[in-house]
């Protein structure tokens, strides 16, 4: 019987072991796509206790907290940092088979060297031996992101915000890149014609400009698009149930945008109108400037009103969404490859029922001009498990390039989350070394050891176009 969570865990033989220590484990880490908050960073932030870097904002262990039957008060209430973390750690034990007992326990043991299971017994000495640490100088964020060896990630920003954080973290010259990612959401959500009039308010003032008419508007975004480009952005994402891509007029939509200024309400048709047309232009404007675009796509958010009113968005009450995707996906995909004006792409679903959709649409759109110009990104948000991803990474084996890959990622706005890229590489390099052993692929390690590095690293490095390191960039990591 294997010990649980020890050196191989997750490698059930021993070519998978091979890969994972000797070419896997060593490789540095890209997260091309977080919710991590900036100003932490630039502050370079000591947190006071594990709460406050491991609860605070998770809504995946609140889902589980709630699930246990904790009230709310011990999840985002008044309650004090160390009874949230008591309740946390008694909920723990009933996590067992959920992602999060993972999560959790690759957590302690490689940020804190703690090996301990938690539970409500062990709680107290776990809860004061890290936060022990976490006031040390090699437990900042920035150490906590050095620890994992992470040498780029790119934020989560919407085209209002100055960047300020991101320009003091440039100023010290640190080694890890921290770059903005463009994320227009609020700049083209119409649903509520007041909030969008009160957004566009906030837009005049960043762009310095007044915006009256549907050009002024795109003037103005795109005046911050060119901003953040000066601010070393080459990435955007958007964050959708469904792509738009209604049939439209340029006169529509202007007088479309006439009616939201003067406060009246549109017709579902005119919404999905104007959406259609801003993901339009974001794509051209992503296309000129070389960026990647991204799109995730299936979220059923906020189902709980109640709770929503309580609590505001991003708290633990979004589920999958059943939205038909393929034919507004490839009707969009289509017109931006008709007019020469489609960007590098990553789309990612929430719903696997999906998969194969998704793995092969990208073969619809990849026209040679670039090695996995279109990717269908990793397992996403409720996908992000040992499931999920086997069947991520074994529907683009059969349907595309594996081999071509751009790897994993957190979406996490926990600094502690870093671990999530070994629980991919683990899988899959037990992946290839099941296949190895069992005489489905030849049994050449060296070769089979350099596409796995490429999808932990090096694919994601070339097709963003980042320089790096390139101390970074080893042939192996032999630690066993």
């Amino acid at each position: 019987m294997k010990k649980f969570l020890d050196e191989n865990f997750l490698l059930n033989n021993a070519t998978a072991q091979r890969l994972y220590h000797e070419y896997a484990k060593g490789m540095p880490i890209i997260d091309y796509h977080n919710h991590l908050p900036p100003n932490e960073v630039a502050e370079n932030k000591n947190f006071e206790n594990i709460s406050q870097v491991w609860l605070n904002g998770d809504h995946y262990k609140w889902r589980a907290m709630r699930t246990n039957g904790v009230e709310e008060e011990y999840i985002t209430g008044n309650k004090t940092d160390w009874e949230k973390f008591r309740a946390w750690a008694a909920t723990v034990p009933y996590t067992v088979r959920n992602p999060l007992y993972h999560w959790t326990h690759l957590e302690l043991q490689r940020y804190f060297d703690i090996h301990e299971i938690l539970n409500a017994e062990s709680a107290k000495a776990i809860y004061d031996e890290c936060n022990a640490k976490l006031q040390t100088p090699s437990f900042s964020v920035r150490g906590l992101l050095e620890k994992m060896n992470v040498k780029l990630i790119c934020t989560t920003d919407d085209p209002l915000d100055d960047l300020a954080y991101h320009q003091q973290i440039e100023k010290d010259n640190w080694s890890t890149k921290v770059l903005p990612a463009f994320r227009p959401d609020k700049a083209m959500n119409v649903d509520d014609t007041s909030t969008f009039n009160n957004y566009l308010t906030g837009l005049e003032k960043a762009a310095d400009t007044s915006i009256s008419t549907y050009n002024d508007y795109l003037s103005a975004l795109k005046k911050r698009h060119t901003f953040f480009v000066n601010n070393h952005c080459n990435v955007s994402d958007h964050g959708l149930e469904e792509i738009y891509a209604e049939d439209y007029t340029s006169t529509e939509i202007a007088g479309i945008f006439a009616n939201i200024r003067s406060g009246g309400d549109l017709t579902l048709t005119e919404k999905k109108k104007f959406k259609s047309a801003m993901l339009v232009n974001f794509a051209e404007w992503d296309w000129e400037k070389g960026f990647v675009q991204q799109y995730h796509l299936g979220a059923l958010r906020n189902n709980n009103s109640r709770m929503l009113k309580q609590l505001g968005p991003d708290t633990g009450w979004d589920s999958i969404g059943d939205f038909s995707q393929a034919r507004s996906l490839s009707k969009f995909l289509d017109r931006l490859d008709a007019n020469n004006t489609l960007a590098k792409t990553i789309i990612y679903n929430l719903n696997p029922a999906d998969n194969e959709l998704f793995a092969t649409m990208i073969g619809n759109f990849n026209d040679g001009t670039a090695a996995g110009k279109v990717q269908w990104g990793s397992s996403w948000w409720f996908l992000d498990q040992k499931d999920g991803m086997t069947k991520q990474i074994n529907a683009l084996s059969n349907m595309g390039l594996l081999s071509r890959f751009i790897g994993m990622l957190t979406d996490s706005r926990s600094f502690l989350s870093f671990p999530r890229h070994e629980y991919f590489r683990r899988i899959l390099c037990n992946l290839f070394g099941e296949e190895i052993e069992n005489g489905e692929l030849p049994n050449d390690i060296d070769w089979t050891g350099k596409v796995i590095q490429d999808i932990c690293f090096n694919n994601a490095k070339n097709y963003f176009g980042w320089e790096l390191d390139q101390q970074t960039e080893t042939k192996h990591s032999k630690t066993m």
